[in-house]
């Protein structure tokens, strides 16, 4: 089992980014969301009056770098083609997911060693 923690994950964009000159931007870096990601975008008035806006706010915090594009901010998010925000609300689900806590085990017949799931809403 690994130890190593990332906070940063790289990805390529299956179509890109393409800005006001026509230049295709791919390639970019995801962080982790924080507490304040999910929760402070809730304030904003434009996702209190579309609930769906709420991707486009979150994904312009968490992205840190998309090609040479200098900053990041909603507007850039919403002119993305629609199979590009599928894929980035995909990695955003997929690196925030709670991996699950495991316990390493060990069988009394035989001694081989496995990992066990610890299941947190089984009744004991």
């Amino acid at each position: 089992m690994s130890t190593e923690f990332l906070s940063e994950v790289p990805f390529e964009l299956p179509r890109g980014y393409v800005d006001t000159d026509g230049i295709v931007h791919k390639n970019g870096v995801m962080r982790l969301a924080t507490a304040a990601d999910e929760i402070l975008p809730l304030r904003d008035p434009r996702v209190v009056q579309n609930p769906a806006y709420l991707t486009v706010i979150l994904l312009s915090r968490v992205i840190t770098s998309l090609g040479d594009v200098p900053r990041m901010d909603p507007k850039i998010i919403e002119k993305l083609y629609s199979a590009d925000l599928a894929f980035l609300q995909n990695m955003y689900s997929t690196i925030n997911a709670i991996e699950p806590i495991v316990n390493t085990c060990v069988c009394k017949e035989c001694g081989h060693k496995f990992d066990e799931a610890i299941n947190f809403t089984r009744a004991v």
